[in-house]
C-alpha cells in the first residue's frame, strides 16, 4: 500500500552522487525523537558535503614553494677553493726576502743589458782566438766571469755615487740611496764578487791571471772618473773591453796585435752607447756637477756619436782583414750599419726615453757581429 506522502530525506544529510543527479542519504526517517547517533551522522554528512562553487587551486606548502623557486632560479655557486689559506710570513722571512731583492737590484741582475753588452765582445775574442769553437772550459769561465764582474762594477759604481744618485731622477730609487743596503754591506758584496771572479780566473793560465789585475783596476777607478774628467765613457770602454785580452790569452796563451784591433773597436763602440746613456741624465748631471761625454759633446753629440759609429765599423773591417774573415762576416756590417742609423734617428730630438732606447738597441749590434763571426767559422 502506497503512502500518500513519501518520507523525503533530509537534504542537509544528503550526498550528491556524482554524474547521476540522484540524492542518496543514509539518514534515517525523521521521527519525533531523533537519537543522538543520527544527529552526529547529520553533522558528519554536512561536513562532507561538496561545495558547489568552483574549486580553488591547491595551496602549496611554503617549503614546497620555496623548493620550487630554488629549482627555477638556483643560487650562484660559491667558488670552490681547496687550497688552505697561507699563513702570513714572519717578519724575519719578509725582511730577508726584501734584503735579497735589494742585493739583486744593487748588482743589476734584474737588468741584464749590461751583462749582454759585456758578453758579446768577450765571445768575439774567444771565437777569433780559437778560429772557431773555443774550449768549453774557457766558455763557461768567461760567461760566468762576465756576470760576476759586471755585478761587481755596478756595486762599486753605486757606492761611489751614493751621495749624488738621489738627485738624479733615474737613480733616486737605488738601494744605497733608499737605505735598503748600507755602504758596509755594499763593500762586503763587492769584495765577495771580486774573490769569486778571482777563483774563476785561477782556473786559467798565468797570463790571464796577470791581466785580471788590470781589469780590476779599471773596474774600481771608472766610477770616480765622473768627477775628474769629461771622458769617463772612455774609461768604461777600456774596462768593458778588458775581457777581450783576457779571453784571448786564456785561449791562445799569447797576445798579438790583431787582438788589439778587436779591443779598439769595442772601446769606440762603448763610448757611443754610453754617451747615449749619459744623454738620459745630462740635465741632472749638469745640476750636480757630474761630467760625461754627453756634456762634453754638447750640441755636437749626434755628429760625434755618428762619427764614432763609422770608426767602429772601420775597426771591424780591419778585424776581418787581420783574421782573414770572408763575406759572411762583412755581410753582418749591413745589419750593424742599419742599427747605427736607427739609433741616430732615435736620438734626433735628444728625448730621454728615446736616448735610452738607442742605448738598449746596441745589444743587437753585438749580437749581429757575433753571428757573423760564428757563421764565418761554421761554414769553413
Amino acid at each position: 500500500m502506497t503512502p500518500d506522502k513519501p518520507n523525503t530525506p533530509d537534504l542537509k544529510a544528503a550526498k550528491l552522487v556524482p554524474d547521476t543527479g540522484v540524492i542518496k542519504t543514509d539518514a534515517p526517517v525523521k521521527t519525533a525523537h531523533t537519537p543522538k547517533s543520527a544527529a552526529s551522522t547529520k553533522t558528519r554528512s554536512t561536513a562532507s558535503k561538496p561545495v558547489p562553487t568552483k574549486a580553488k587551486a591547491p595551496v602549496q606548502h611554503k617549503s614546497t614553494k620555496t623548493q620550487a623557486s630554488r629549482k627555477k632560479a638556483p643560487a650562484p655557486r660559491k667558488p670552490v677553493t681547496n687550497q688552505r689559506k697561507r699563513k702570513p710570513l714572519s717578519p724575519n722571512i719578509q725582511g730577508f726576502g726584501k734584503k735579497i731583492s735589494s742585493f739583486i737590484a744593487l748588482m743589476r741582475l734584474d737588468k741584464p743589458i749590461g751583462i749582454l753588452l759585456l758578453l758579446w765582445p768577450t765571445l768575439w775574442a774567444l771565437w777569433l782566438a780559437a778560429k772557431g769553437m773555443p774550449s768549453p772550459k774557457n766558455l763557461v769561465i768567461f760567461c760566468l766571469g762576465v756576470v760576476v764582474m759586471r755585478s761587481a762594477g755596478c756595486v762599486i759604481n753605486d757606492f761611489a755615487d751614493r751621495k749624488v744618485d738621489g738627485k738624479v731622477n733615474r737613480t733616486q730609487a737605488r738601494p744605497l740611496v733608499t737605505g735598503a743596503i748600507s755602504s758596509r754591506e755594499a763593500l762586503l758584496l763587492f769584495a765577495a764578487l771580486c774573490l769569486l771572479a778571482l777563483g774563476l780566473v785561477l782556473l786559467t793560465n798565468s797570463l790571464t791571471i796577470k791581466l785580471s789585475l788590470g781589469g780590476l783596476l779599471l773596474a774600481v777607478t771608472y766610477p770616480f772618473m765622473k768627477r775628474h774628467t769629461h771622458l769617463p765613457q772612455v774609461v768604461l770602454g777600456a774596462a768593458f773591453a778588458w775581457g777581450i785580452p783576457m779571453a784571448y790569452a786564456a785561449q791562445t796563451g799569447v797576445l798579438d796585435k790583431n787582438m788589439w784591433l778587436i779591443y779598439l773597436a769595442v772601446v769606440l763602440w762603448t763610448v757611443v752607447y754610453d754617451t747615449f746613456y749619459a744623454m738620459v741624465d745630462r740635465d741632472d748631471d749638469l745640476k750636480i756637477g757630474i761630467k760625461s761625454t754627453a756634456i762634453l759633446f754638447g750640441e755636437q753629440d749626434r755628429f760625434i756619436t755618428g762619427a764614432l759609429q763609422a770608426m767602429t765599423l772601420y775597426a771591424l773591417v780591419l778585424v776581418g782583414k787581420a783574421f782573414d774573415l770572408g763575406w759572411i762576416f762583412y755581410s753582418s756590417f749591413i745589419v750593424v750599419a742599419g742599427l747605427f742609423i736607427y739609433q741616430q734617428w732615435l736620438i734626433r730630438f735628444r728625448e730621454r726615453t728615446a736616448c735610452f732606447k738607442a742605448f738598449l738597441n746596441n745589444n743587437w749590434v753585438g749580437a749581429a757581429v757575433f753571428v757573423g763571426i760564428l757563421l764565418e767559422f761554421t761554414t769553413k
